[in-house]
C-alpha cells in the first residue's frame, strides 16, 4: 500500500535534575556543595533512508520518544545524557508542525538529516548556586521537558516530469513504453490507484524521472475521488506532460479535458496552475475524428503551449516528444517547495516574550521566560524562591506587575503556582 500522509506524535527527551548534595569529606569541618548537573534529554532527528519509499511503517507506530538525561549526583557527577533518536523517512518527505502546518525539514537529498525536536537542558545542581552571601545553597534545578509536537509526515515524489490527465487517456502506457516501469494497465477507468515512477534514459545516456499521477479528475482540488491525496505529488515536478486522449473513442472532448484539468490545478495551487506543460495528443492511432484534433491543436497555440502528437500504444511520435522532454529540463530549474518568505526551513526556538493579564482577581503570566525559571526552581526552599525572585526582577516581570496595579496579598499565577505578592 502508498502511504504518503500520517500523523505522529514525537518527544524530545527530558533534561535530568540537578543534584543537592554537601561534600562530607573526613578532615573538611564544612564542605560546600558539590550537587552535579542534569543530564540533557535526547533530541529527535529525521533522517533520509533510501531504501525506504513509503510512510506505511508510521501507520503502526505513531508514538516517538528520545531518550530523557540522567540526574546529576554528588561529588559534582554530571548525568549522563538522552540518546538521541534519528527517525528514518523515504527521500521526499516534509516535516510539518501539525499545529500550524508550518515546515520543519524538507528531506529531498540522499544522505540528508534534520534536527526537529530538542532535548530538554539538564538542571544545574546547587554547586552552580553557591556564592558569597549562600554558601550552602539547598536547592537545584530540575531539568527541562523535552520539545512533544504531533508532525505531519508528508511524501511528495521526486520527479522531473509529470503524467497528469484524466483516467484511462493512457499515462500508464506511455509510462511503460519510455521507461523501465511495469505500471497496471486496463481498459477501465481507476486502473491506477497509486503514483507510478520510472527512468527514462536517452539515446544520448541522460536520464529524468516521470511520475504518473493517478485520480486527478474534475473536483479533485476539493476531495474528489483521489485528486486531492495525489495532487501533491505534482509539486516538485519541473515539467508537467498534459496527456489527452484524442481519438474520440469515448466520446469526450479534448478541449473540455485540457480545461477541466487545468482548473483542478489553479485550484490547489496558482504556482502549480504556471507550471511548464506540454499537451501530449494521445491515441492518434484510433482517431475516429481528426477535427477534435484540430480543435486542441488550435488551443495550444492561443495559450502559447507546445503539442506533441503521439500514439503511446504503438510509438508514433514518442521518441521525437522524449527527445524534446530531456532537452527542455536542461533549462528549468529544480522547484523550490518551500514557500515561505525567508526561504528557510523553521526551525523549534525559544519564546523570548511573556505576556500578563489580570483575570478574577488574579495576575496570570504566560510565556516560556517565566515559565523556563518557574521549573529550575524549588517552590518550598526560601533561597531558592530568593533566586527566583531575582530571575523574575531581572525580566522586568515585577516592574510590569507594579504598573499593573498589583498590591499586597494579590495573588500571582505561574504555570500551575499560585503565589501571593509581597511588597
Amino acid at each position: 500500500m502508498f502511504t504518503d500522509y500520517v500523523k505522529i506524535i514525537a518527544k524530545a527527551g527530558k533534561g535530568g535534575n540537578g543534584a543537592i548534595s554537601f561534600r562530607r569529606e573526613k578532615y573538611v569541618a564544612a564542605g560546600g556543595p558539590d550537587g552535579g548537573d542534569g543530564g540533557k534529554g535526547g533530541d529527535i532527528y529525521f533522517e533520509v533512508d533510501p531504501n525506504s519509499n513509503t510512510l506505511i511503517d508510521f501507520r503502526f507506530k505513531k508514538k516517538f520518544n528520545a531518550e530523557s538525561g540522567n540526574n546529576g549526583e554528588g561529588n559534582n557527577k554530571y548525568g549522563r545524557g538522552g540518546d538521541d533518536l534519528t527517525i528514518k523517512v523515504p527521500i521526499g518527505t516534509i516535516v510539518k508542525d501539525a499545529s500550524n502546518n508550518r515546515v520543519l525539514a524538507d528531506l529531498s537529498h540522499e544522505g540528508q538529516k534534520e534536527l526537529v525536536l530538542k532535548g530538554g537542558r539538564g538542571g544545574k545542581g546547587n554547586s552552580h548556586f553557591a556564592t558569597s552571601t549562600r554558601q550552602a545553597p539547598r536547592f537545584s534545578q530540575d531539568g527541562e521537558n523535552g520539545e512533544e509536537k504531533e508532525l505531519i509526515l508528508e511524501l511528495k515524489l521526486l520527479a522531473d516530469v509529470g503524467l497528469i490527465g484524466f483516467p484511462n487517456v493512457g499515462k500508464s502506457t506511455f509510462l511503460g513504453r519510455t521507461t523501465s516501469a511495469t505500471p497496471k494497465i486496463a481498459d477501465y477507468h481507476f486502473t491506477t490507484l497509486e503514483p507510478n515512477l520510472g527512468v527514462v534514459k536517452t539515446d544520448y545516456g541522460d536520464s529524468f524521472v516521470i511520475a504518473d499521477i493517478p485520480g486527478i479528475i474534475e473536483g479533485a482540488s476539493e476531495g474528489v475521488g483521489l485528486g486531492l491525496q495525489f495532487l501533491r505529488h505534482i509539486e516538485r515536478t519541473r515539467l508537467l506532460l498534459h496527456v489527452i486522449d484524442v481519438s474520440g473513442s469515448e466520446g469526450r472532448n479534448p478541449v473540455d479535458d485540457f480545461e477541466k484539468i487545468n482548473s483542478e490545478l489553479q485550484r490547489y495551487s496558482e504556482k502549480l496552475s504556471k507550471r511548464t506543460q506540454i499537451i501530449v495528443a494521445n491515441k492518434i492511432d484510433s482517431m475516429q475524428d481528426e477535427k477534435l484534433c484540430s480543435e486542441l491543436e488550435k488551443l495550444a497555440k492561443q495559450k502559447g503551449l507546445e503539442i506533441f502528437k503521439i500514439s503511446a500504444v504503438t510509438g508514433e511520435g514518442v521518441l521525437e516528444l522524449i527527445k524534446h522532454v530531456s532537452e527542455l529540463l536542461k533549462t528549468l530549474p529544480k522547484e523550490d517547495l518551500l514557500e515561505y518568505d525567508d526561504k528557510k526551513v523553521y526551525r523549534l526556538e525559544e519564546k523570548d516574550d511573556y505576556t500578563i493579564r489580570k483575570e478574577e482577581g488574579k495576575y496570570i503570566i504566560e510565556g516560556e521566560p517565566v515559565e523556563r525559571i518557574m521549573r529550575r526552581v524549588n517552590i518550598g526552599d526560601n533561597e531558592s524562591l530568593y533566586y527566583f525572585q531575582k530571575s523574575l526582577d531581572s525580566l522586568g516581570v515585577n516592574k510590569r506587575l507594579k504598573e499593573m496595579g498589583v498590591r499586597e496579598g494579590d495573588i500571582v499565577q505561574i504555570a500551575d503556582y499560585e503565589l501571593e505578592w509581597e511588597d
